[in-house]
């Protein structure tokens, strides 16, 4: 499927890599260690063991996020009650601001209900992502099993559905991840 996305995503003109984050999959997730949220008191990965996690790395400045935001409730709406968790995180750009009201706006602009952290100076998105690599993308999304375990990566872009002419593997991306939320929703 990886592969197959990849050649959509080239075909719509796309600069995304879906095989990029690879490294990524079966990976133990990392904590957050995000200690400023909204929407929730402070989460960590491990006290999530029993959900699937969908994680998706944000900012304001950013028309592909902006793009995403309604996948994202969508996505939160439709198997929140069947165990999923959405977190959106946002980074911002540049790194360094700790502007707490800055994510609360925006949130507010991106109808976020579920919970959202400040990761200021990109250390989480470091440790979950870039660990001294040149990605594509900085607004990852990963989903976590119930387990703990990384696996599947959109590496970046944006995704919704939906989406035609340029924006078919938008929508192509948007429903793989909903196919894997759902088989990850299923396993045991």
């Amino acid at each position: 499927m990886i592969i197959s996305l990849a050649v959509l995503a080239l075909a719509a003109g796309l600069s995304a890599d879906l095989s990029e984050g690879r490294d990524r999959l079966g990976v133990a997730a990392p904590e957050l260690k995000l200690g400023k949220w909204i929407n929730s008191p402070p989460l960590e990965i491990g006290d999530l063991k029993g959900k699937v996690v969908l994680l998706r790395w944000w900012t304001d400045t950013c028309s592909l996020c902006a793009a995403t935001a309604p996948a994202l409730r969508n996505l939160q709406s439709k198997y929140q009650s069947k165990g999923l968790q959405v977190i959106g995180i946002f980074h911002p750009k540049p790194p360094g601001d700790w502007n707490l009201e800055r994510v609360r706006r925006a949130s507010d602009r991106y109808q976020f209900q579920f919970p959202v952290a400040l990761d200021g100076d990109w250390d989480a998105l470091e440790r979950w992502w870039m660990r001294g690599r040149e990605r594509n993308y900085t607004s990852v999304s990963f989903l976590v099993d119930k387990k703990g375990v990384i696996r599947y990566v959109h590496p970046g872009g944006e995704y919704h559905e939906g989406g035609t002419g340029d924006h078919a593997a938008c929508s192509t991306e948007f429903h793989a991840i909903d196919a894997m939320i759902q088989k990850l929703l299923a396993e045991r």
